[in-house]
């Protein structure tokens, strides 16, 4: 527990904060870890949409007729 002490007293008010990434860059760890939760759902949300797009086109269009418009 010597070690902790010391390592709080040498900090201050910074103890136990998270730090930013970058020493200029405003972002923290926790704020970066979200943005990359974000981005992958966003990723996997955009290639669900585009398997369904071409489901529709391939399979259904052309019941529709939509072929003979394409071709």
């Amino acid at each position: 527990m010597g070690e902790a002490k010391r390592r709080q007293e040498k900090l201050g008010e910074q103890y136990g904060q998270e730090k930013n990434i970058l020493p200029w860059l405003p972002i923290r760890k926790s704020q970066a870890d979200q943005f990359v939760q974000w981005t992958t759902r966003g990723a996997w949300v955009g290639i669900g949409a585009m398997i369904a797009l071409w489901l529709v086109i391939r399979f259904i269009g052309p019941g529709f007729g939509w072929w003979e418009i394409v071709n």
